[in-house]
């Protein structure tokens, strides 16, 4: 039989309380009715439950000072609700207090385990919960009629460290780590739903030496509450390891930027044009206009989007009459272009459609923009674009000197250069963990080679921030944090799914692949007012060569010569370290 501790932790509390009213009024010969008891005790509970939630907290988490307010507020209320009684009234509150501190831990337990729950599951793995909140008890609570005993709380709250919960001993990470020395347990369990991603990170990075596994606990707005916590428990991903959250994201910015305006997606179904969806549904845009010349993907994006009104428009930039026509139609205020073609060795074997799509598509958004009186126009670049050693990179570096040079009439035009994002389509995670659903091993292609990371939500934002700070002609680079060893990737991916027999396999770079991505040129890069937002150097190019410098490019045989001409740092990395 398993009760529900509440309800066991209720009906001892009421118990107890009918003992110490009986041997109160018993013990000083006070003359009382059944009524009389019936409503002190029933307002008693009342109060309580209501004013301390005794019937969801433990009591072996309970303070001389939690005694003294309860026993103060009780006094009170009773000292006006029977007047004619206080001086017995006030002797029952506190002796009923201090049964239920000094008797309810031993009692309660001893009942939960050894008369409500005699159907024992064989303990055989141990499971620290980190986290000793409402939560963590939850969880201690589910776990006791499973295969896992509980044998620690981590807490980083000082004042209930060395305490116990339900008999299970409340300790210090650092406790626990003197405790194990070199020995594992089975498994970690964070029960901590509101807890940032970068403190999920620093726990992870201080205790996965110590156990087997680490599971998390869903983010508060993530948790089924109709379910129990341990069947919503999830191992920690990647996500959760390599999240930054800048510091200096300035929401207010950003909805100032967004609110109550028109913004057109070019690529709105792609994993950063959806975000980017995403983030203006949600700082209030009045209109979206959603361009994307993927069916399925335009689709999806629409399903999601529900409070904004939106128009699908499937379209290529490729075509500048249509795009045009969807410029007169909607007159957007904001242009946010997302769309192009960014798989590398992709790009490298389809030049001509890749230079078309990156550089002429680009080209004819801004000249539409520019048409029809956008107010402002944002394009994502990307760290590629820095001293380019492959084609994507080379159209993405040329598109930026299009930004810069471009006479963009009333337009603000900028561009935001960050590096990969974490699970974009295309993109390495998506891959590995496929890799590691069939069993096979991971491929990677250098063991040197590195790479910046970040969330998706994270760029998209900080992609809104700084379009709301351009002027005209920057050319934006957010702050991607420290590179990442993409072998070290794969490793922790081996590592959290803990899959056995998968092992990293080196194929040589690919072609265009180079070892380091660079985001700053030089040193003379400026500073803007967040700290996760630089202003590149900005590179003079006459816009009337430009234009005529492109034109070749479309029509021209040899492709790659002519992007060295427009970049001359292109430097074409065939398959070679």
């Amino acid at each position: 039989m398993n009760v529900d501790k509440r309800v066991l932790n209720f009906l001892v509390i009421i118990l107890l309380s009918l003992a110490t009213f009986w041997w109160t009024f018993f013990i000083f010969h006070m003359p009382f009715d059944a009524k009389i008891v019936a409503s002190v005790i029933l307002i008693r509970m009342l109060a309580s439950f209501l004013i301390f939630q005794d019937y969801s907290l433990s009591w072996s988490k309970a303070s001389q000072k939690t005694f003294l307010i309860k026993s103060f507020v009780y006094l009170v209320a009773f000292f006006v609700y029977i007047p004619l009684f206080y001086g017995v009234i006030a002797i029952y509150f506190f002796a009923s207090e201090l049964f239920l501190y000094i008797f309810s831990i031993n009692f309660a337990m001893y009942v939960y385990y050894f008369v409500m729950n005699r159907s024992k599951v064989e303990k055989t793995k141990s499971i620290v919960i980190y986290g000793a909140g409402k939560a963590g008890i939850k969880l201690e609570s589910e776990f006791s009629n499973s295969q896992y005993r509980v044998k620690y709380f981590i807490d980083d709250d000082k004042i209930i460290q060395n305490r116990s919960i339900d008999s299970i001993k409340v300790i210090s990470p650092q406790k626990l780590q003197e405790s194990l020395g070199t020995s594992k347990l089975d498994l970690l369990v964070i029960a901590m739903p509101s807890a940032p991603k970068p403190r999920i990170k620093e726990i992870y990075r201080g205790l996965s030496h110590c156990f087997k596994e680490i599971k998390i606990l869903p983010s508060i707005n993530d948790i089924l509450r109709d379910r129990d916590f341990a069947t919503q428990l999830q191992n920690i991903s990647l996500e959760d390891l390599l999240a930054r959250h800048p510091q200096d994201l300035d929401k207010e910015k950003i909805k100032a930027f967004i609110k109550d305006k028109t913004v057109l997606i070019t690529g709105a179904g792609g994993s950063i044009g959806s975000e980017i969806c995403r983030q203006c549904e949600k700082f209030g845009a009045k209109k979206l206009i959603l361009l994307d010349h993927s069916e399925y993907n335009l689709y999806a994006i629409s399903e999601e989007i529900r409070s904004v009104p939106t128009v699908l428009v499937m379209q290529s930039v490729v075509e500048k009459e249509l795009l045009e026509n969807t410029f007169q139609i909607h007159m957007p205020e904001i242009v946010i272009h997302a769309a192009a073609y960014k798989h590398v060795p992709l790009v490298e074997s389809n030049m001509h459609e890749a230079i078309v799509n990156n550089v002429l598509g680009t080209k004819n958004v801004i000249d539409s923009a520019i048409k029809y009186g956008v107010q402002k126009f944002v394009m994502l670049s990307t760290d590629k674009a820095v001293r380019p050693t492959n084609v994507m990179g080379a159209t993405k570096r040329i598109c930026e000197l299009y930004v810069q040079n471009v006479l963009s009439q009333k337009t603000e035009i900028v561009a935001v250069r960050f590096g990969n994002v974490l699970g974009s389509s295309g993109s390495v995670i998506p891959k590995f963990k496929s890799q590691i659903e069939r069993g096979e091993n991971l491929t990677v292609t250098h063991p040197d080679i590195t790479r910046y990371f970040m969330l998706i939500p994270e760029a998209c934002e900080l992609v809104l921030q700084a379009g709301a700070i351009g002027r005209g002609g920057e050319i934006f680079i957010l702050d991607m944090g420290e590179p990442v060893k993409i072998v070290d990737l794969a490793r922790k991916m081996i590592e959290l799914s803990a899959s056995e027999g998968v092992d990293i396999e080196f194929t040589g770079l690919r072609q265009g692949e180079k070892l380091y991505e660079e985001l700053l040129i030089d040193e003379s890069d400026a500073k803007t007012e967040y700290d996760s937002i630089m202003v590149a150097t900005p590179t003079y190019y006459s816009i009337d060569k430009l234009n005529d410098d492109i034109q070749e490019l479309l029509a021209c045989g040899n492709k790659l010569e002519q992007l060295k001409v427009i970049v001359p740092e292109f430097y074409h990395r065939k398959n070679e370290v």
